[in-house]
């Protein structure tokens, strides 16, 4: 189990269906589950057009 914070959100998921998972990782969400792991930059990208869509608040995304 790990607890993620997306934009201030905080929920408690399951890190069953991934390995080798670490603090500071990032990693796709969905129902509860961490479905895999994202590389750091490709998780800036999507940050950034969530942040740009309004759907999240994030402090990398301008």
């Amino acid at each position: 189990m790990a607890l993620i914070d997306l934009g201030g959100v905080r929920k408690e998921i399951s890190l069953a269906l991934v390995d080798d998972v670490a603090v500071g990782d990032y990693v796709i969400v969905h129902v509860g589950y961490a479905l895999t792991k994202l590389d750091p930059e490709e998780a800036e990208r999507t940050l950034k057009l969530f942040a740009e869509a309004g759907m999240v608040q994030t402090e990398g995304a301008s």
